[in-house]
Protein backbone atom coordinates (compact mmCIF):
# COMPACT_ATOMS: atom_id res chain seq x y z
CA UNK A 1 0.00 0.00 0.00
CA UNK A 2 1.26 3.41 -1.20
CA UNK A 3 1.47 6.31 1.67
CA UNK A 4 -1.12 8.93 1.72
CA UNK A 5 -0.04 12.10 -0.20
CA UNK A 6 2.38 14.22 1.55
CA UNK A 7 0.19 17.62 1.74
CA UNK A 8 -3.66 17.55 2.22
CA UNK A 9 -5.44 19.08 -0.63
CA UNK A 10 -8.13 21.19 1.24
CA UNK A 11 -8.13 19.85 4.36
CA UNK A 12 -5.89 19.81 7.71
CA UNK A 13 -6.88 16.23 8.11
CA UNK A 14 -6.66 13.93 5.76
CA UNK A 15 -9.18 11.05 5.08
CA UNK A 16 -6.38 8.08 5.85
CA UNK A 17 -6.14 9.27 9.18
CA UNK A 18 -9.46 7.68 10.07
CA UNK A 19 -7.86 4.16 8.57
CA UNK A 20 -5.09 4.80 10.98
CA UNK A 21 -8.10 4.78 13.78
CA UNK A 22 -9.97 2.25 13.19
CA UNK A 23 -6.44 0.25 12.26
CA UNK A 24 -5.68 1.30 16.22
CA UNK A 25 -8.86 0.10 17.56
CA UNK A 26 -8.41 -3.56 16.07
CA UNK A 27 -5.01 -3.53 17.58
CA UNK A 28 -5.72 -2.13 20.56
CA UNK A 29 -8.79 -4.97 20.52
CA UNK A 30 -6.34 -7.97 19.79
CA UNK A 31 -3.89 -7.23 22.24
CA UNK A 32 -5.70 -6.28 24.97
CA UNK A 33 -8.25 -8.79 24.60
CA UNK A 34 -5.24 -11.21 24.95
CA UNK A 35 -4.29 -9.64 28.06
CA UNK A 36 -7.13 -9.63 29.75
CA UNK A 37 -8.47 -13.02 28.57
CA UNK A 38 -6.04 -14.07 31.00
CA UNK A 39 -8.89 -14.77 33.51
CA UNK A 40 -10.23 -17.64 31.37
CA UNK A 41 -6.93 -19.47 32.09
CA UNK A 42 -6.60 -19.13 35.52
CA UNK A 43 -8.10 -21.71 37.02
CA UNK A 44 -7.40 -24.49 34.05
CA UNK A 45 -3.71 -23.70 34.43
CA UNK A 46 -3.98 -23.94 38.52
CA UNK A 47 -5.49 -27.40 37.47
CA UNK A 48 -3.09 -28.28 35.08
CA UNK A 49 0.10 -27.50 37.22
CA UNK A 50 -1.46 -27.88 40.80
CA UNK A 51 -0.48 -24.19 41.49
CA UNK A 52 -1.22 -21.90 43.72
CA UNK A 53 -3.35 -18.54 42.63
CA UNK A 54 -0.97 -16.48 43.41
CA UNK A 55 1.85 -18.27 41.44
CA UNK A 56 -0.61 -18.49 38.51
CA UNK A 57 -1.06 -14.73 39.02
CA UNK A 58 2.55 -14.11 37.70
CA UNK A 59 1.63 -14.88 34.42
CA UNK A 60 -0.93 -11.32 34.36
CA UNK A 61 1.60 -9.68 36.82
CA UNK A 62 4.25 -9.97 35.02
CA UNK A 63 2.87 -8.95 31.55
CA UNK A 64 1.23 -5.94 33.02
CA UNK A 65 4.32 -4.62 34.96
CA UNK A 66 6.65 -5.63 31.21
CA UNK A 67 4.28 -3.73 28.83
CA UNK A 68 4.31 -0.34 31.56
CA UNK A 69 7.68 -0.04 32.20
CA UNK A 70 8.82 -0.88 28.22
CA UNK A 71 5.72 1.11 27.26
CA UNK A 72 8.43 4.21 26.65
CA UNK A 73 10.90 2.24 24.60
CA UNK A 74 8.42 0.89 22.10
CA UNK A 75 7.57 4.42 21.68
CA UNK A 76 11.08 5.61 20.74
CA UNK A 77 11.35 2.63 18.61
CA UNK A 78 8.71 3.66 16.43
CA UNK A 79 9.60 7.43 16.61
CA UNK A 80 12.83 6.10 14.98
CA UNK A 81 11.67 3.29 12.87
CA UNK A 82 7.95 3.99 12.41
CA UNK A 83 5.36 2.76 13.88
CA UNK A 84 4.08 -0.29 10.83
CA UNK A 85 7.33 -2.26 11.58
CA UNK A 86 7.17 -1.88 15.67
CA UNK A 87 4.12 -2.55 16.13
CA UNK A 88 3.79 -6.03 13.40
CA UNK A 89 6.99 -7.25 15.88
CA UNK A 90 4.92 -6.71 18.90
CA UNK A 91 2.05 -8.75 17.39
CA UNK A 92 4.30 -11.25 16.00
CA UNK A 93 6.16 -11.33 19.93
CA UNK A 94 2.52 -12.09 21.43
CA UNK A 95 1.52 -14.73 18.98
CA UNK A 96 5.27 -16.36 19.97
CA UNK A 97 4.67 -15.96 23.62
CA UNK A 98 1.07 -17.96 23.31
CA UNK A 99 2.36 -20.43 21.33
CA UNK A 100 5.16 -21.10 23.85
CA UNK A 101 2.65 -20.81 26.65
CA UNK A 102 0.51 -23.63 24.90
CA UNK A 103 3.65 -26.26 24.84
CA UNK A 104 4.83 -25.36 28.49
CA UNK A 105 5.28 -28.64 30.66
CA UNK A 106 5.37 -26.22 34.06
CA UNK A 107 4.11 -22.95 35.35
CA UNK A 108 7.23 -21.70 34.95
CA UNK A 109 7.37 -22.05 31.28
CA UNK A 110 3.87 -20.45 30.67
CA UNK A 111 5.21 -17.55 33.22
CA UNK A 112 8.38 -16.57 31.34
CA UNK A 113 5.94 -17.51 27.56
CA UNK A 114 2.84 -15.58 27.91
CA UNK A 115 3.66 -13.71 30.63
CA UNK A 116 7.05 -12.18 29.01
CA UNK A 117 6.17 -12.18 25.04
CA UNK A 118 2.88 -10.82 25.82
CA UNK A 119 4.28 -8.00 28.16
CA UNK A 120 7.06 -7.09 25.70
CA UNK A 121 4.79 -7.51 22.75
CA UNK A 122 1.89 -4.96 24.23
CA UNK A 123 4.70 -2.51 25.13
CA UNK A 124 5.64 -2.66 20.91
CA UNK A 125 1.96 -2.10 19.76
CA UNK A 126 0.24 -0.13 22.49
CA UNK A 127 2.16 3.54 22.79
CA UNK A 128 3.06 3.41 19.48
CA UNK A 129 -0.21 2.68 17.94
CA UNK A 130 -2.04 4.92 19.88
CA UNK A 131 1.03 7.86 18.77
CA UNK A 132 0.26 6.88 15.66
CA UNK A 133 -3.36 8.58 15.44
CA UNK A 134 -2.35 11.73 17.05
CA UNK A 135 -0.66 13.64 14.22
CA UNK A 136 -2.96 12.67 11.90
CA UNK A 137 -5.85 15.22 13.79
CA UNK A 138 -6.42 18.94 14.59
CA UNK A 139 -9.78 19.74 15.24
CA UNK A 140 -11.02 15.89 16.05
CA UNK A 141 -8.10 14.54 17.78
CA UNK A 142 -9.49 14.11 21.07
CA UNK A 143 -12.89 11.96 19.39
CA UNK A 144 -10.14 10.17 17.24
CA UNK A 145 -8.26 9.06 20.13
CA UNK A 146 -11.32 8.37 21.79
CA UNK A 147 -12.39 5.29 19.46
CA UNK A 148 -9.07 4.38 18.85
CA UNK A 149 -8.57 3.84 22.26
CA UNK A 150 -12.06 2.25 23.08
CA UNK A 151 -10.41 -0.83 21.44
CA UNK A 152 -9.40 -2.19 24.28
CA UNK A 153 -12.74 -2.22 26.05
CA UNK A 154 -14.36 -3.41 22.78
CA UNK A 155 -11.20 -6.07 23.24
CA UNK A 156 -11.56 -6.35 27.39
CA UNK A 157 -15.19 -7.51 26.37
CA UNK A 158 -15.30 -9.68 23.71
CA UNK A 159 -11.84 -11.80 23.52
CA UNK A 160 -12.52 -13.34 27.02
CA UNK A 161 -15.92 -14.33 26.46
CA UNK A 162 -14.49 -16.06 23.17
CA UNK A 163 -11.58 -17.83 25.24
CA UNK A 164 -13.95 -19.23 27.90
CA UNK A 165 -16.18 -20.57 25.17
CA UNK A 166 -13.39 -21.84 23.73
CA UNK A 167 -11.61 -23.68 26.52
CA UNK A 168 -15.49 -25.35 27.54
CA UNK A 169 -15.32 -27.10 23.98
CA UNK A 170 -11.54 -27.39 23.42
CA UNK A 171 -8.71 -27.35 26.11
CA UNK A 172 -6.47 -24.55 27.53
CA UNK A 173 -3.87 -25.21 24.98
CA UNK A 174 -5.48 -25.45 21.65
CA UNK A 175 -7.41 -21.92 23.02
CA UNK A 176 -4.23 -20.41 23.22
CA UNK A 177 -3.08 -21.88 19.79
CA UNK A 178 -5.91 -20.69 18.08
CA UNK A 179 -5.44 -16.77 19.85
CA UNK A 180 -1.78 -17.15 18.73
CA UNK A 181 -2.91 -17.88 15.24
CA UNK A 182 -5.71 -14.92 15.81
CA UNK A 183 -2.96 -12.32 17.05
CA UNK A 184 -0.92 -13.24 13.89
CA UNK A 185 -3.50 -13.07 11.00
CA UNK A 186 -6.05 -10.28 12.39
CA UNK A 187 -3.05 -7.97 14.50
CA UNK A 188 -0.34 -7.83 11.79
CA UNK A 189 -2.97 -6.83 9.35
CA UNK A 190 -4.02 -3.87 11.21
CA UNK A 191 -0.75 -3.05 12.29
CA UNK A 192 0.49 -3.17 8.84
CA UNK A 193 -1.81 0.55 8.11
CA UNK A 194 -0.24 1.88 11.14
CA UNK A 195 1.82 4.79 9.43
CA UNK A 196 2.85 8.30 10.27
CA UNK A 197 1.12 10.98 9.06
CA UNK A 198 2.64 13.74 6.93
CA UNK A 199 3.54 16.37 9.81
CA UNK A 200 5.32 13.62 11.49
CA UNK A 201 7.62 12.30 8.42
CA UNK A 202 10.81 14.31 8.35
CA UNK A 203 11.25 15.92 4.82
CA UNK A 204 15.15 16.69 4.07
CA UNK A 205 17.22 18.14 6.46
CA UNK A 206 14.05 19.55 8.77
CA UNK A 207 13.26 18.16 11.65
CA UNK A 208 9.94 17.27 12.82
CA UNK A 209 7.97 20.06 14.44
CA UNK A 210 8.02 19.44 18.60
CA UNK A 211 9.97 18.54 21.10
CA UNK A 212 12.57 15.21 21.66
CA UNK A 213 11.82 13.19 25.05
CA UNK A 214 14.44 15.38 26.41
CA UNK A 215 13.31 18.37 25.84
CA UNK A 216 9.55 17.34 27.21
CA UNK A 217 10.72 15.88 30.06
CA UNK A 218 12.41 19.02 31.19
CA UNK A 219 9.38 21.10 31.30
CA UNK A 220 7.28 21.78 34.15
CA UNK A 221 4.58 20.53 32.40
CA UNK A 222 6.03 17.26 31.30
CA UNK A 223 6.57 16.82 34.87
CA UNK A 224 3.20 18.22 36.46
CA UNK A 225 1.61 15.37 33.61
CA UNK A 226 3.92 12.54 35.23
CA UNK A 227 2.50 13.46 38.63
CA UNK A 228 -0.51 13.59 37.74
CA UNK A 229 -0.32 9.76 35.93
CA UNK A 230 2.03 8.65 38.63
CA UNK A 231 -1.41 9.60 41.61
CA UNK A 232 -4.30 8.77 39.66
CA UNK A 233 -3.04 5.06 38.56
CA UNK A 234 -3.98 3.82 42.00
CA UNK A 235 -7.36 5.22 41.85
CA UNK A 236 -7.84 3.34 38.23
CA UNK A 237 -6.50 0.10 39.25
CA UNK A 238 -8.13 -0.85 42.57
CA UNK A 239 -11.18 -1.29 41.76
CA UNK A 240 -10.51 -4.39 39.24
CA UNK A 241 -9.26 -5.96 41.30
CA UNK A 242 -11.79 -5.29 44.31
CA UNK A 243 -14.61 -3.87 43.65
CA UNK A 244 -16.36 -7.05 43.47
CA UNK A 245 -15.28 -8.18 46.60
CA UNK A 246 -15.97 -4.74 48.31
CA UNK A 247 -19.32 -5.77 46.91
CA UNK A 248 -19.67 -9.23 48.33
CA UNK A 249 -19.39 -7.49 51.48
CA UNK A 250 -22.20 -5.65 51.16
CA UNK A 251 -24.47 -8.33 50.84
CA UNK A 252 -24.25 -8.76 46.80
CA UNK A 253 -25.16 -11.40 44.83
CA UNK A 254 -21.89 -12.83 43.14
CA UNK A 255 -22.93 -13.09 39.63
CA UNK A 256 -23.93 -8.90 40.49
CA UNK A 257 -20.78 -8.39 42.41
CA UNK A 258 -18.88 -9.48 39.39
CA UNK A 259 -20.61 -7.59 36.53
CA UNK A 260 -19.55 -4.61 38.20
CA UNK A 261 -16.46 -4.98 36.44
CA UNK A 262 -18.29 -5.25 33.21
CA UNK A 263 -20.27 -2.42 34.31
CA UNK A 264 -16.30 -0.43 34.34
CA UNK A 265 -15.75 -1.46 30.89
CA UNK A 266 -18.91 -0.28 29.62
CA UNK A 267 -18.48 3.22 31.26
CA UNK A 268 -14.68 2.76 29.64
CA UNK A 269 -16.66 2.85 26.42
CA UNK A 270 -18.57 5.32 26.62
CA UNK A 271 -16.08 7.61 28.05
CA UNK A 272 -13.58 7.19 25.18
CA UNK A 273 -16.41 8.40 23.09
CA UNK A 274 -18.58 10.99 24.50
CA UNK A 275 -15.65 12.56 26.63
CA UNK A 276 -13.42 12.75 23.65
CA UNK A 277 -15.82 14.29 21.14
CA UNK A 278 -17.14 16.69 24.24
CA UNK A 279 -13.03 17.58 24.65
CA UNK A 280 -12.34 18.80 21.00
CA UNK A 281 -15.84 21.56 21.74
CA UNK A 282 -15.22 22.65 25.23
CA UNK A 283 -11.15 22.00 24.92
CA UNK A 284 -9.30 19.60 25.88
CA UNK A 285 -7.37 20.68 29.11
CA UNK A 286 -10.33 21.78 30.79
CA UNK A 287 -11.70 18.01 30.01
CA UNK A 288 -8.69 16.41 31.18
CA UNK A 289 -9.11 18.28 34.47
CA UNK A 290 -12.55 17.63 34.56
CA UNK A 291 -12.26 13.55 34.38
CA UNK A 292 -9.70 13.88 36.90
CA UNK A 293 -11.38 14.96 39.16
CA UNK A 294 -14.58 12.71 38.39
CA UNK A 295 -12.42 9.69 38.73
CA UNK A 296 -11.61 10.72 42.43
CA UNK A 297 -15.04 11.85 43.53
CA UNK A 298 -16.52 8.56 41.85
CA UNK A 299 -15.11 7.08 45.49
CA UNK A 300 -17.17 9.21 47.45
CA UNK A 301 -20.06 6.98 45.73
CA UNK A 302 -18.47 4.26 47.02
CA UNK A 303 -18.09 5.31 50.50
CA UNK A 304 -21.37 6.22 50.96
CA UNK A 305 -22.69 2.37 49.17
CA UNK A 306 -24.71 0.67 51.31
CA UNK A 307 -26.40 -2.04 48.43
CA UNK A 308 -25.49 -2.77 45.07
CA UNK A 309 -27.10 0.19 43.22
CA UNK A 310 -24.63 2.54 44.31
CA UNK A 311 -21.55 0.42 43.50
CA UNK A 312 -23.06 -0.15 39.97
CA UNK A 313 -23.18 3.93 39.52
CA UNK A 314 -19.65 3.88 41.23
CA UNK A 315 -18.55 1.26 38.55
CA UNK A 316 -20.22 3.46 35.49
CA UNK A 317 -19.02 6.99 36.52
CA UNK A 318 -15.65 5.24 37.50
CA UNK A 319 -15.36 3.45 33.90
CA UNK A 320 -16.49 7.15 32.01
CA UNK A 321 -13.98 8.68 33.79
CA UNK A 322 -10.90 6.68 33.79
CA UNK A 323 -12.31 5.89 29.84
CA UNK A 324 -11.99 10.13 29.30
CA UNK A 325 -8.88 10.35 30.77
CA UNK A 326 -7.21 7.32 28.39
CA UNK A 327 -8.49 8.80 25.72
CA UNK A 328 -7.47 12.48 26.37
CA UNK A 329 -3.69 12.47 27.36
CA UNK A 330 -2.13 11.24 23.98
CA UNK A 331 -4.26 13.81 22.76
CA UNK A 332 -2.97 16.29 24.61
CA UNK A 333 0.42 15.20 24.41
CA UNK A 334 0.49 16.25 20.99
CA UNK A 335 -0.95 19.19 21.85
CA UNK A 336 1.58 20.08 24.09
CA UNK A 337 4.26 18.43 23.03
CA UNK A 338 4.01 18.02 18.65
CA UNK A 339 4.42 15.24 16.78
CA UNK A 340 8.43 14.79 16.88
CA UNK A 341 8.59 12.64 19.55
CA UNK A 342 4.84 12.16 20.71
CA UNK A 343 5.32 7.99 20.94
CA UNK A 344 8.20 8.08 23.03
CA UNK A 345 6.67 10.84 25.45
CA UNK A 346 3.61 8.68 26.06
CA UNK A 347 5.48 5.79 26.54
CA UNK A 348 7.11 7.47 29.52
CA UNK A 349 4.32 8.95 30.73
CA UNK A 350 2.86 5.47 31.39
CA UNK A 351 5.74 4.47 33.19
CA UNK A 352 4.29 6.56 36.19
CA UNK A 353 0.93 3.34 35.62
CA UNK A 354 3.35 0.96 36.37
CA UNK A 355 3.15 2.20 40.09
CA UNK A 356 -0.61 1.98 40.06
CA UNK A 357 -0.93 -1.34 38.20
CA UNK A 358 1.25 -3.29 40.68
CA UNK A 359 1.11 -1.73 44.15
CA UNK A 360 -2.28 -0.61 43.81
CA UNK A 361 -4.43 -3.29 44.17
CA UNK A 362 -1.89 -4.98 46.89
CA UNK A 363 -1.60 -1.97 49.27
CA UNK A 364 -5.17 -1.92 48.76
CA UNK A 365 -5.50 -5.45 50.36
CA UNK A 366 -3.22 -4.70 53.15
CA UNK A 367 -5.30 -2.24 53.98
CA UNK A 368 -8.55 -4.62 54.18
CA UNK A 369 -6.99 -7.37 55.83
CA UNK A 370 -5.81 -4.20 58.61
CA UNK A 371 -9.10 -3.03 59.27
CA UNK A 372 -11.61 -5.56 57.90
CA UNK A 373 -13.36 -3.41 55.52
CA UNK A 374 -12.64 -1.03 52.20
CA UNK A 375 -13.43 2.22 53.54
CA UNK A 376 -9.93 3.11 54.13
CA UNK A 377 -9.35 1.84 50.54
CA UNK A 378 -11.96 4.04 49.43
CA UNK A 379 -11.12 7.55 51.08
CA UNK A 380 -7.09 6.44 49.83
CA UNK A 381 -8.43 6.48 46.47
CA UNK A 382 -10.59 9.45 46.96
CA UNK A 383 -7.20 11.53 48.16
CA UNK A 384 -5.24 10.34 45.50
CA UNK A 385 -7.83 11.19 42.76
CA UNK A 386 -8.34 14.97 44.35
CA UNK A 387 -4.21 15.20 44.62
CA UNK A 388 -3.74 13.64 40.39
CA UNK A 389 -6.87 16.42 39.68
CA UNK A 390 -4.43 19.25 41.08
CA UNK A 391 -1.74 18.16 39.14
CA UNK A 392 -3.88 18.33 36.06
CA UNK A 393 -5.20 21.16 36.72
CA UNK A 394 -1.38 22.99 37.44
CA UNK A 395 0.01 20.38 33.95
CA UNK A 396 -2.96 22.56 31.63
CA UNK A 397 -2.59 26.09 32.86
CA UNK A 398 -1.87 28.27 30.12
CA UNK A 399 2.02 29.12 30.15
CA UNK A 400 3.40 31.96 29.35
Amino acid sequence: MSEPPATPPTSDELPYGWVVVGACFVALAVIFGVSYSFAAFFEPLSREFGAQRAAVSWVFGLSGLLYFALGAFGGMLADRFGPQRVTSAGMLCIAAGLWGASRADSLLQVVLAQGVGVGIGIALVYTPAIGCVQPWFTRRRGLAAGIASSGIGAGTLVVPVLATMAIASWHWRDTLLAMALGTAVLGVAATALLRRAPVARPTGAAPVPGMTLREAMATPRFRWLYAMTLLGAVPMFVPFAHVSAAARDLGVPDAQAVGLVGLIGIGSLTGRFVIGAVADRFGRPRTLMLANAALGLSFAIWLMARGYGAMAVFALVMGVSYGGLVSLLPALCMDFFGARAVSSIIGTLYTGAAFGNLAGPVVAGWMFDHSGNYLPVAAGCLLLGLLSSACAWRATRREP
